[in-house]
């Protein structure tokens, strides 16, 4: 009974160990950025605009969402749509949570669904509709990475072109598990795009959605293999970049600071590619403070964006 006890105590602190190791908050290295580095110059459009579109949010806590995350603190992690209005075609950046949540989410591995909980307000489609936008009438949506919880409403946009990038429209042809539910949709409209642009905020190449600086896509493999960043510039050159699921808080850019081990590993992310990422977008922003860095599961930083009114 003794040796029992023994070996129970010892799993036990191992296990304690590991659970310190996992959530200790340790900060990440800030990359060098060039001197040559520069804001880039954009012309965007008098009439254009940015809405958040939100659709409902998962429940965790703050120390899941990042190394250093206070444990029992509640944290929200936004699932919102972001509209972009422009002359040359309106398009959604990610869409949220859609119609069919209930299904897809019952088809997630089993230990996610056991480690989240969510709550829905209304699809992005839904949104659009009461707002006198047909969904038709969008010229696309813009990933910026095809998980589950970024393609969801997608099921309520039948037709509408996907844009992604060239490897991760290749993520979802291959039939990953992460990106399993936009591999099962029929009929998705894909546009890959490749990166045959300059330079631009250090990062090696760049796509300019419409050729004014105004939606520029930047590569950023890591959290899966063709994640991208989007910088959109607003014509009083407000800047908000949208980095995708590089960090799912603020505080993963501030600190700088990585995922825990166990979201990392439910992810099957990249994660020295995305170390390197969150590196770079914390240079970034001691930079370009003026940069409004937007996770895509945090709605602090675009808090104050419209949302669209029912007509």
């Amino acid at each position: 009974m003794k040796r029992v006890l023994k070996l129970l105590g010892v799993v036990l602190l191992l296990l304690l160990i590991a659970a310190v190791w996992m959530f200790w908050p340790v900060r990440l290295a800030m990359a060098e950025l060039p001197t040559t580095v520069a804001m880039p110059a954009a012309n965007p459009p008098a009439d254009m605009a940015l809405y958040a579109l939100p659709t409902g949010a998962m429940h965790s806590q703050a120390m899941f969402a990042y190394r250093g995350g206070a444990v029992g603190e509640p944290r929200d992690f936004a699932m919102t749509a972001y509209l972009v209005r422009h002359p040359r075609g309106d398009l959604l950046i990610d869409t949220g949570l859609g119609s069919q949540i209930v299904a897809q989410f019952a088809q997630l591995p089993w230990l996610m669904r056991a480690t989240s909980e969510y709550s829905v307000t209304k699809p992005a489609a839904d949104q659009l509709v009461a707002a006198g936008l047909p969904v038709d009438s969008l010229a696309g949506v813009l990933l910026t990475h095809a998980h589950w919880d970024h393609v969801s409403g997608l099921t309520d946009l039948p037709g509408v072109p996907v844009w992604l990038s060239r490897s991760e429209a290749k993520f979802v042809a291959d039939g990953s598990e992460m990106a399993a539910l936009a591999h099962s949709m029929p009929n998705l409209v894909l546009r890959p795009f490749d990166f045959n642009g300059e330079p631009y905020l250090g990062y090696p190449s760049s796509y300019d959605l419409w050729g004014d600086g105004s939606v520029v896509v930047l590569p950023a493999s890591g959290h899966t293999p063709g994640s991208v960043h989007v910088l959109v510039t607003l014509p009083d050159q407000r800047r908000y970049f949208f980095v995708g699921d590089t960090v799912w808080q603020s505080e993963g850019i501030s600190r700088p600071a990585e995922r825990p081990w166990l979201a990392r590993s439910l992810l099957a992310e990249d994660s020295s590619a995305v170390r390197a990422q969150v590196s770079h977008l914390a240079a970034l922003h001691q930079r370009f403070p003026e940069i409004i860095m937007v996770p895509a599961h945090d709605a602090r930083p675009t808090s104050s964006l419209p949302r669209l009114l029912p007509r």
